[in-house]
């Protein structure tokens, strides 16, 4: 455990940075330091030493070689326990760096700003940064890496204790963190110019977003968030692991509540995703993934006395997901049921104070986001496709029956048929005035997603109008449902057999809308 004497600081993140480099110096950490964070330093009144004056050699080529140099990666990388290496360094008149204080250009956040160049892409790709990073983290032994603000106090705080020196499981602790960093940050790089396009046709033009299709090559990077107790079933591990974004499921706040479950979370992604297919006011009351009950209103908690109204049953230890803030009104009849977890997009301080009654309820405030990939397992790799935001258009529905539906069974169908995209395949779905009525999911044949559907039915199907995920294979789906007592159906259409079911809806007398557009969900 040797004492840190000098230290190298070049980061683009500075917070921090100013008080981590005053405790160093009060331990007697001479501090090198590179462009803009030695000007800091320097206007905090903190003594620091150019990168030049250690390597002498000016910086150069617009910052672009300043730590590029023997003096830097040697004082990095002899190794102190050989005596050739401590030769060599001496003979060429190398000094020993024995801290590495190093985070990244800000590439993502530069590649994601909104009509960036490609020039200043390229630009932000930070070479020396790197190197010195996995310089440092090859040498671990000797040398400490630091790459993370959020570990400058700890590292101070065990300095302070251990006489100006660290572990050597800390200095592990800190390599393993800085390969973590160096693999993500490379991964990034790939995976954003993957998609510029070349130029072509004599242009010097780089076009952004100009590549087409997926990557070819799938680069994921996820940190664990944390472990869970188990995973779908008690004798499984599980853990989540989140993008970093903040937003989303895996970045949620969890406000009160016993910790999170795998099944917890997958319902609350589910029942999320529903709600954010609204605009108004809207409650979504998830089972197992399935949506039990759906419904808009002018207020939420109306909306949430509606949703419950449609499978009261069903609806006991749910999931709810809603699109608003949740007020004391929702909170009051929320709170008269119990549920496992509700997602929101906040909770006013009323609400929380109703909820905090419940002491095992778990409260998740989500932070929208776009998700514009869907992953799935299977053995031997991963399967990747865009996640299903295809809404309708106006151009988008046709009517094929004789009857055209009133406006009160479109406004009513084109619910369904958000609500119907959620439920998982086969799937028939029956609504009124903005409310499921019925719910028929996961049946190996539509005609018994339709029975089980109108058959669950707490507030009964006469009036509701019927929504399919995929076409009717044969007329008998379209006579269970106008049995059942609905009036009008939405459906992809699409079968040899259309003719047929759209025969039967006019002999029924149902109106019958096309979308053309599928929504299987495995």
């Amino acid at each position: 455990m040797a004492k840190i004497q000098r230290a190298i600081l070049s980061v683009t993140d500075k917070t921090g940075l100013v008080d981590f480099a005053r405790r160093l110096t009060s331990m007697g950490v001479e501090l090198v330091s590179t462009g803009g964070t030695a000007k800091l330093l320097r206007d905090s009144a903190i003594a620091v030493k150019d990168i030049s004056d250690l390597t002498g050699f000016p910086e150069m080529l617009d910052g672009r070689v300043k730590t590029l140099h023997p003096k830097v990666h040697g004082g990095i990388l002899h190794m102190r326990g050989k005596p050739e290496h401590r030769a060599a360094v001496a003979e060429h008149g190398i000094q020993p760096i024995d801290m590495v204080v190093v985070n990244l250009y800000a590439f993502e956040k530069t590649a994601n700003k909104p009509g960036v160049e490609f020039e200043d892409i390229i630009e932000n790709i930070d070479i020396g940064g790197p190197s010195m990073v996995r310089s440092a983290a090859k040498n671990f032994q000797d040398v400490a890496i630091v790459t993370s603000p959020a570990d400058y106090d700890s590292i101070a705080q065990e300095m302070q204790s251990n006489g100006g020196s660290l572990s050597l499981a800390t200095k592990w602790q800190l390599a393993q963190k800085a390969f973590d960093t160096t693999a993500a940050y490379d991964s990034a790089i790939a995976s954003t110019l993957e998609r510029i396009a070349a130029p072509n046709d004599g242009s010097t033009k780089f076009e952004l977003g100009g590549a087409e299709g997926f990557p070819n090559t799938l680069r994921l990077s996820f940190r664990k968030a944390f472990d869970l107790r188990y995973g779908e079933n008690p004798h499984q591990k599980a853990a989540l692991y989140s993008d970093g974004s903040g937003k989303g499921i895996a970045n949620g706040k969890q406000l009160q509540g016993k910790e999170l479950s795998y099944n917890n979370i997958v319902d609350l992604q589910a029942a999320w995703d529903l709600a954010q297919e609204f605009e108004g006011p809207v409650c979504a009351i998830i089972k197992h993934t399935n949506p039990c009950g759906t419904a808009i209103a002018d207020t939420l908690a109306n909306a949430y006395k509606r949703a419950l109204e449609c499978d009261p049953v069903s609806a006991f230890g749910g999931v709810i997901g809603v699109n608003r803030t949740i007020d004391r009104d929702t909170a009051t009849e929320m709170a008269k049921l119990f549920v496992e977890a509700i997602a929101a997009p906040a909770f006013n301080e009323d609400a929380r104070q109703i909820f905090a009654a419940k002491k095992n309820l778990r409260l998740v405030e989500i932070v929208p986001m776009e998700q514009k990939w869907v992953l799935k397992n299977v053995s031997g790799g991963v399967l990747l496709q865009d996640n299903d935001m295809r809404p309708l258009t106006e151009a988008d529905p046709k009517v094929v029956s004789d009857r055209k539906p009133s406006e009160q069974e479109m406004r009513d169908l084109l619910f369904a048929w958000k609500v119907c995209k959620h439920v998982k395949s086969n799937a028939i779905l029956y609504a009124r005035n903005g409310q499921t009525t019925g719910v028929g999911a996961g049946q190996m044949s539509r005609v018994d997603s339709a029975r089980i559907g109108a058959m669950k039915s707490v507030l009964g199907i006469k009036g509701s109008v019927a929504a399919s995920d995929a076409f009717f294979p044969f007329p008998d789906g379209v006579e269970v449902i106008a049995e059942a007592g609905a009036t009008a159906i939405i459906q992809p259409g699409g079968s040899v057999r259309d003719q047929e079911v759209v025969d039967t809806a006019n002999r029924l007398g149902l109106a019958m809308v096309l979308t053309g557009v599928r929504h299987f969900r495995h």
